[in-house]
């Protein structure tokens, strides 16, 4: 058993008391101690607030890794359950982004004080890279006016939509993807308390689909453990999601390096409807693949791939995926990936008749 008041105990308790919440707010951290990661954020956080100077707040960084978890956490700690409806205002500003916002409901907000409550209030604006500049420039001249009475905290992806005027009036702090470990062993914690069957295969599977996000390997863990109750490996992993699996892609590199141009297009058309993947999916696993090992792969006669070769295959598979994601189809684009690999098959002949050559002389 857990021990009591631990990360791992809260665990077991959210299992046992919400039983129908999607796990990624069933497990979501309530207290800064279960945030596994950021520590150095979460030290500084607490020495602000146990010195009383919590300045306004910007988080920014990719999805999925702690931003908005940690600023509910933060006004858990400085609020109890009572005071957290009065004091606390918590809106998305990708729905709620316009100027009239602003000047209507966080003014007002802002502008008031609570009888029976002392200390400032908090505005929690989440998806705040999603409101308009004007919006923006309103609320600026709100934290001024108001520091007194409230504190305010931005949460965004991307820092550089939100204005120079805002960002100086924060302190930042920029959440980076999760490290492997964390992730792995938060997702083998709820997968225990859930009753699912994960398997390293299937952890690791859902460690590298995830990226450091760990709202999608929730996510993901969820609708595989639904979808194949017997257990979650990792072929069930890759066949929930609808990615290709590393295995997949290797046969895709074979297939590109080895045979003749309509047998590849056939065999990798074949795979990518048996599977159920999008070309666009391939692409990308095809250059991870590339970077990770292309430097020690003999596809070809026995032949590395130099770096001239790998920087035109780089090229291509970048043209590729951006016609793909301007919405090129799927058929023409697998010829385009057939003939940017017939391409460097070519190369690779060239690459080899030239070392032929100088080791005769």
């Amino acid at each position: 058993m857990p021990e009591s008041g631990t990360p791992a105990s809260r665990i077991a308790d959210a299992a046992a008391s919400s039983g129908n919440l999607p796990w990624i707010e069933k497990y979501r951290p309530k207290q800064l101690d279960d945030l596994m990661s950021h520590r150095d954020i979460v030290s500084t956080i607490q020495r602000f607030l146990s010195e009383g100077r919590l300045p306004h707040l910007l988080f920014y960084g990719p999805a999925g890794v702690g931003k908005t978890s940690t600023i509910l956490a933060i006004a858990g700690q400085i609020y109890s359950k009572r005071e957290f409806p009065t004091m606390v205002l918590d809106l998305n500003a990708s729905d709620e982004r316009g100027i009239g916002v602003v000047r209507n409901e966080i003014l007002t907000f802002a502008s008031t004080r609570t009888v029976f409550s002392a200390g400032f209030k908090l505005v929690i604006l989440d998806e705040a890279d999603a409101m308009t500049k004007d919006a923006q420039n309103a609320l600026r001249r709100i934290m001024e006016k108001f520091t007194a009475n409230v504190r305010f905290c931005l949460v965004c992806n991307y820092l550089s939509k939100i204005i120079p005027a805002l960002q100086s009036r924060c302190t930042r702090f920029r959440f980076a993807p999760l490290p492997s470990d964390s992730v792995a062993a938060r997702v083998r914690d709820i997968a225990v308390a859930e009753g699912a069957n994960l398997d390293e295969a299937g952890c690791r599977a859902l460690v590298r689909l995830s990226g450091g996000d760990m709202r999608r390997a929730l996510n993901i863990l969820q609708s595989t453990a639904l979808a194949f109750p017997a257990g979650v490996d990792e072929a069930a992993v890759y066949a929930c999601v609808g990615h290709p699996s590393p295995a997949d892609i290797r046969r895709v590199l074979q297939h590109l390096m080895n045979e003749e141009a309509p047998a590849a297009h056939a065999a990798i058309r074949e795979l990518c409807a048996d599977r159920g993947v999008a070309l666009l999916d391939v692409v990308t696993e095809l250059h991870e693949l590339l970077g990770r090992a292309i430097s020690r792969w003999k596809c070809y006669r026995r032949v590395d791939f130099p770096v001239s070769v790998r920087a035109h295959f780089y090229i291509r598979l970048a043209d590729i995926e951006e016609r793909l994601c301007a919405g090129a189809t799927d058929r023409l684009q697998l010829s385009a990936l057939i003939g940017a690999a017939m391409e460097a098959r070519e190369l690779l002949l060239m690459e080899k008749e030239k070392l032929d050559r100088e080791a005769g002389q």
